[in-house]
């Protein structure tokens, strides 16, 4: 029989559903205290998962989701370059 891989879920800040890790971005708080996304997923800090969806990133600064999962208060320009990121 084969082995099955058991595949890493993450809850969205923004829509509060669990999805696959693969098919959410991290949003990270690095030790130098800057917000930015983690394409890799890798780098070191307190993360915060989020939809490639410009409505979950919405509702999650709406609901100050994303300040309290990262412990920290976000500035409008983060959130507009956490924007640009999404889109692409």
């Amino acid at each position: 029989m084969p082995k099955v891989k058991k595949v890493p879920l993450r809850m969205c800040i923004g829509c509060q559903q669990m999805k696959p890790k693969r098919e959410l971005i991290r949003v990270v708080r690095t030790p130098q205290e800057t917000v930015e996304i983690d394409p890799s997923g890798k780098k070191s800090g307190r993360g915060a998962y989020i939809c490639a969806d410009i409505d979950c990133l919405q509702k999650a600064i709406k609901g100050k989701r994303l300040e309290r999962a990262l412990e920290r208060s976000i500035s409008p320009e983060i959130i507009e370059t956490l924007r640009q990121g999404l889109v692409k």
